[in-house]
């Protein structure tokens, strides 16, 4: 048995209810394996958590990716040995420490060409992205789309897998700055809607056709715009709540604006198989190693600064995928 230091809470709330505190991680059983986790993932979904938006039970560890390196094995495990290294998008509530005890389901090996940090940016975010491009809404070549947030993490993997497939991202931004990053990714052009009309600038860039698909991160404050946006019969992915979750739905809206689609999916649904994991993973792996996606990590903080960590996060002040080391 080991002992970590991990960021736990005992109550929902702001920033303020995170803690550091030491923990004894159990030495690995049946099907599982002890890891170091050497970077840690920061995401959005870990401030619903923390919040009350989304329930667990208290008093709980918080997040869900991590890349790092095997350090004991339990009975039966045989897809991993010592030494190697991992990576996961997706598990228990908890990423956030040193060390942990995972089932070995949950891990897929880390190519080489890939580093502890890129691995603990891209998992969730990349295979969120896999699945919205992929399996979501199969995109082809000429499409075009609207993408919120385009310059956060999700959103630069993002920008740079339209580019490759040959599809028209329409990125919407907080600032000039992170447009310009976001059309350096691949975005075909930026909306900055602190200064623009988000549905005015959609109308003009697309000459009144709207889009085919409008992915949504963002939830209730841009709900109405982004259906606004939609061509007849498009399709609304609307996939995060960071201003909080879209209540409410009238059915008969989306009669109104052209007979729309509407999703509300999640990455578990998508990677329900080891299968399912492995081969989205490998996918994901592919496009990095091959530098068609480069992993912009914007932001680091050490797992003792993790309130700062969640501030910079919620205040939209971030840029990329912000990491932490435990």
């Amino acid at each position: 048995m080991k002992e970590t230091l991990a960021v736990r809470f005992h109550q929902t709330g702001g920033t303020e209810v995170l803690k550091i505190e030491k923990l004894n991680v159990p030495s690995p059983g049946k099907g599982e394996v002890l890891i170091q986790n050497y970077a840690v993932g920061l995401n959005f979904i870990d401030t619903y958590y923390r919040t009350g938006l989304y329930q667990t039970e208290l008093p709980s560890g918080l997040g869900f990716e991590g890349a790092g390196e095997v350090l004991e094995v339990g009975e039966d495990v045989t897809e991993f040995k010592v030494g190697d290294r991992v990576a996961y998008p997706h598990s228990p509530i908890g990423a956030y420490s040193k060390y942990r005890t995972l089932a070995s389901h949950w891990l897929v090996k880390l190519p080489s060409s890939i580093s502890y940090e890129e691995g603990a940016a891209m998992m969730l975010k990349g295979l969120t992205v896999q699945y919205l491009f992929r399996q979501t809404y199969d995109l082809k070549q000429g499409d075009t789309i609207l993408f919120h947030a385009a310059a956060g993490g999700v959103g630069l993997i993002a920008c740079q897998w339209a580019r490759h497939l040959g599809v028209n991202l329409i990125g919407t931004v907080s600032s000039e700055e992170k447009g310009k990053l976001a059309l350096e990714m691949g975005a075909t052009h930026f909306i900055n809607y602190t200064t623009e009309d988000v549905k005015q600038r959609v109308l003009e860039l697309t000459h009144n056709q709207k889009v085919k698909v409008v992915y949504d991160s963002v939830g209730k404050s841009t709900w109405e715009t982004s259906l606004d946006c939609l061509a007849p019969r498009g399709l609304m992915v609307s996939f995060g709540n960071a201003s909080g979750a879209v209540t409410g739905v009238n059915l008969g809206i989306l009669a109104q604006k052209g007979s729309l689609y509407v999703t509300r999916p999640i990455l578990a649904t998508h990677i329900s198989t080891r299968e399912k994991l492995v081969a989205a993973s490998n996918e994901l792996f592919d496009l990095v190693s091959r530098g068609i996606i480069k992993i912009q990590i914007g932001q680091k903080f050490p797992l003792e600064q993790i309130q700062e960590a969640h501030k910079e996060l919620e205040s939209r002040r971030t840029k990329g995928s912000t990491i932490l080391i435990p």
